[in-house]
């Protein structure tokens, strides 16, 4: 792969571009990188490259003619050494936002051409004349164009087979397959203190994976939940944890396990309501009154079960058949991570047969439910039930609402 960087500081780009692993690229032939000083071009004798913007305004704007000229130069030199014409990216503030997906998808051209802009920015007609696309690395001002080229230049050519030593290194890494990457630890195995995850230790390389999967979902879902609301997307859960020996669902019908029902939606709402609601608030939830509130559930038609495991109930859920709801879906936390919500979800889905497109409320702020029922066919109705403003609830932190998904398969 070719790429030319066309820059008013060719230096920096070009040093930065032969260092490392992309240095070590460029020698065994895998990688050609040209930097192109862009006032070389310039029709001046004063080598200006600039000047104020029409209108009036800040700042200076660079020529389209040295940019054009340059451009030429180098899409004719590339066709005489009979390669395909490069594609051509100008780096502005004003172009479409970075990601890896663009990495991926620029990664498969032959010849790529990077303008950096400068000053205030660049006269348009060139973009418009020459431009396949204008990319931005993100939504903030730098002084040129120079720092997003190399950044362009980075993700692209690590793309390319051979300049890493395995696809593997970055297959595994943040943003590939649309998550964060999971964390990372090499010796000593304790450092002030701290130890090193006792799974990583272990060998056994099923359960190694499984931890880095689940770190690299919570930790896209805590720090970039709309990353993780689109892999949720389009990452559906197609094979159902099986159940295992002692696992089962039991029908609440008597006052024992009716109590036990209770204890569980009151660890589960705390739990919920933890990081919207004060302490003070969470503190006063009873297990009396949710055993009322799921007594009074159950005249009204709704159907409670405690998911059991070895006889101890680690779970519930409630499915009203008249109003094609499910409720109260919750898993003790000694429990999570074993698939119980997936296989509850599934289950209570599966009771309301006579309701093709059932129905369950969440709370708008509860992104690791949101996920698990986004990933198995629920999608957000856009109905809000139920509003918590605190300017309005004593006892309520952070604004949230009571949100309606409805399965679509």
């Amino acid at each position: 792969m070719r790429i030319d960087i066309m820059t008013l500081f060719p230096d920096t780009v070009g040093d930065v571009l032969s260092e490392s692993i992309l240095g070590r690229a460029q020698e065994r032939g895998i990688l050609r990188i040209e930097t192109h000083q862009i006032r070389d071009y310039t029709a001046n004798r004063q080598n200006q490259v600039d000047d104020y913007p029409y209108g009036g305004g800040c700042g200076m704007v660079l020529y389209a003619q040295p940019i054009a000229d340059c451009l030429r130069a180098v899409q004719k030199e590339v066709a005489e050494q009979g390669r395909p014409a490069p594609h051509i990216v100008f780096l502005t503030a004003g172009g479409q936002r970075y990601t890896e997906e663009h990495a991926r998808r620029l990664a498969q051209y032959d010849n790529l051409t990077l303008v950096c802009g400068h000053y205030e920015g660049i006269d348009e007609r060139v973009i418009n004349a020459f431009a396949d696309e204008e990319l931005s690395i993100g939504d903030y001002i730098l002084t040129g164009g120079e720092l997003a080229s190399l950044v362009v230049a980075d993700s692209v050519l690590r793309l390319k087979p051979g300049v890493l030593a395995e696809q593997k290194g970055y297959e595994e890494e943040s943003y590939w397959d649309g998550l964060l990457e999971y964390p990372q630890y090499t010796r000593p195995e304790v450092w002030e203190g701290r130890a090193v995850p006792q799974v990583l230790l272990g060998g056994d390389h099923q359960k190694i994976d499984a931890w880095r999967g689940e770190q690299s979902r919570a930790r896209t879902r805590l720090r970039r939940p709309e990353l993780y609301e689109e892999w949720c997307a389009t990452h559906p859960i197609t094979e159902l944890p099986k159940w295992k020996r002692g696992e089962n669902m039991r029908l609440v019908k008597t006052e024992e396990q009716m109590a036990a029902a209770a204890r569980l939606m009151l660890e589960g709402r705390r739990a919920v309501c933890a990081q919207n609601w004060t302490p003070e608030f969470c503190a006063r939830l009873t297990e009396e009154e949710f055993l009322a509130r799921l007594q009074q559930e159950k005249k009204n038609g709704y159907a409670h079960y405690l998911h059991c495991t070895k006889d101890v109930p680690d779970g519930m859920v409630s499915v009203s058949h008249k109003e094609g709801r499910i409720e109260h879906l919750y898993v003790t936390e000694a429990s999570r991570g074993r698939g119980l919500g997936v296989k509850m979800l599934d289950f209570a889905r599966k009771k309301l047969e006579e309701h093709p497109h059932p129905v369950l409320s969440v709370l708008d702020t509860n992104a690791r439910a949101k996920a698990l029922y986004t990933r198995m066919g629920w999608r957000l109705t856009g109905e809000v039930e139920e509003e918590f403003d605190p300017a309005a609830l004593p006892g309520v932190v952070h604004k949230c609402a009571m949100v309606t998904m409805r399965y679509e398969g």
